[in-house]
């Protein structure tokens, strides 16, 4: 029972709700009843599935590493020893090849064997998003290590996340979309450099070149509002091209805590106080994500 807490830990469950929201906002704005599709329900399996495996492999990464020794917020499995990274490192494996097996019933539900060119794109997708949750701090050239991580979590947790959901339903790309999906991914890039913003000095120590180490405090905060704001605008930039209107404007409602959010960054001046606001960010986006599904 204790040996399975340790890997409810590392699982990091209290990062789903945030890897989902693109999943859930691509699908229903994309399909009426969207909750009713075996599809949907399979791709929200497949992202879970993702986010799994990334949370896995950054602990083993971080852990073998030295990254994780003094990292502030949940204690991290193989770095403290409760997990061997021989272990772990089994694991990054079994949930790799399950999260494939799950994202080609996705791509099998989505296509058939009508739509071939989809099929072997979302395919190779689902490799590349395999790689991308496995080398942010697995292997000699870590993309996370060198800072790259926004960029690739704008793209898989905005971009892919609601457009390729949103295709999954449609068969074609709606570029309007872009909008929503810059939200989802700006926010969740926002949630990651408050991840690397608490810390920053010990990724410093250990050689970790986050963009928040590379930006400094003071500009790294600016960043982080900049962030924000970009994914409000273009949720409200959404609204308008859609001609929202009455209910279908309440998703503003989701914006209220990141304002205040916003407000207690800027009076931030220890690292360490920036753990607690993770979850505001991560789950003010599900919350815009769950309004729009529901009321959009």
């Amino acid at each position: 029972m204790k040996t399975l807490r340790h890997w409810i830990t590392a699982a990091r469950l209290r990062t789903l709700p945030l890897s989902i929201s693109g999943v859930l906002l691509g699908s229903a704005l994309s399909a009426e009843q969207w909750w009713t599709f075996p599809l949907f329900w399979w791709a929200i399996l497949t992202t879970v599935g993702f986010q799994v495996l990334s949370n896995f492999a950054n602990d083993y990464g971080d852990g073998v590493r030295g990254t994780d020794q003094q990292r502030v917020g949940e204690a991290r499995m193989v770095a403290s020893g409760l997990i061997s990274a021989k272990q772990m490192k089994r694991a990054v494996w079994i949930t790799a090849v399950l999260s494939f097996l799950s994202a080609s019933i996705v791509v099998f539900l989505a296509f058939g064997q009508t739509n071939f060119f989809l099929a072997f794109l979302f395919f190779n997708l689902s490799l590349l998003a395999i790689w991308a949750a496995v080398r942010y701090t697995v292997g000699g050239r870590a993309y996370g290590y060198s800072g790259w991580g926004d960029v690739f979590v704008f793209l898989f947790f905005g971009l892919l996340a609601v457009l390729g959901s949103a295709t999954l339903f449609l068969k074609s790309l709606n570029f309007v979309l872009l909008l929503p999906a810059t939200t989802i991914g700006v926010f969740s890039v926002a949630v990651l450099n408050l991840n690397n913003m608490r810390d920053a000095d010990q990724d410093l120590i250990s050689g970790k070149r986050t963009l928040a180490v590379k930006l400094g405090f003071e500009r790294a905060k600016r960043y982080h509002f900049i962030l924000i704001l970009v994914g409000v605008f273009c949720a409200v930039a959404y609204g308008v091209v859609e001609a929202a209107f009455g209910l279908d404007w309440l998703f503003i409602l989701a914006f209220i805590p990141l304002m205040l959010h916003l407000n207690r960054v800027r009076q931030i001046s220890a690292l360490d106080e920036f753990d607690g606001e993770l979850k505001k960010v991560a789950l003010s986006t599900f919350l815009y994500a769950l309004i729009m599904a529901l009321t959009f």
